[in-house]
């Protein structure tokens, strides 16, 4: 195999057990384990987490190894702070870039999600909508920004695990009228639907948190 291609390979696959969890957070990795795992030389294991320390995920503490980072509530304060930042500034100002038809299938998705769609599905689709959102921005560096930003809340969602309550059903309306205000071109409207949007996701999380010692 091509030198470029294990290299991916290594990357690709210990990012996706840091996602997921396999690799749980705060947990000590060890390069030697990890070569083992993957069957693959120093070289491409090194240039993953070098890749994944810049993404947030790893830390290389030296003489010490690799240590998976956490999701602290100071972590995901400041996850809730860039998305708020970003996601309704985008909406406001390249808001008119968005697909209508795309547009519109999210939001009559999301208007039978309550009779159709399971909670997983859900997260799902809630990770699709505002990706697609996002990426009404021609700005590389918030592009890139957001997807640091995914990684993590996607992480979290595997740590909290499916929880009782109807708060996804509720979020699942938000986008509703986040999809709404974006079908009429009401670009502040949108934008601002977002932020209680956004908001109200950020008081969920930290009241889960808070009453969920193991997440």
């Amino acid at each position: 195999m091509k030198k470029e291609s294990l290299k991916h390979r290594a990357y690709s696959t210990i990012k996706e057990k840091i996602i997921h969890c396999t690799y749980a957070p705060n947990t000590m990795l060890s390069e030697e384990v990890l070569r083992e795992e993957l069957g693959v030389s120093r070289t491409p294991i090194r240039d993953a987490l070098s890749r994944l320390e810049q993404e947030g995920l790893i830390q290389i503490l030296p003489k010490k190894g690799i240590m998976v980072c956490g999701l602290s509530l100071s972590e995901i304060n400041a996850i809730f702070e860039m998305r708020l930042l970003y996601e309704p500034y985008v909406l406001s100002t390249y808001g008119h870039r968005l697909n209508d038809d795309k547009v519109l299938e999210f939001y009559n998705i999301c208007s039978q999600a309550a009779d159709v769609l399971t909670q997983e599905e859900f997260h799902r689709i809630d990770d699709e909508f505002h990706s697609f959102l996002i990426s009404a921005s021609p700005n590389r560096y918030i592009q890139h920004t957001y997807r640091l930003i995914r990684n993590q809340n996607l992480r979290f969602r595997v740590m909290t695990g499916t929880q009782p309550g109807d708060h996804w059903q509720r979020s699942n309306q938000e986008h509703i009228h986040i999809a709404k205000a974006c079908l009429r071109k009401d670009w502040q409207a949108a934008a601002q639907a977002m932020e209680r949007h956004l908001h109200q996701s950020k008081n969920f999380t930290f009241e889960l948190l808070l009453n969920y010692p193991g997440a």
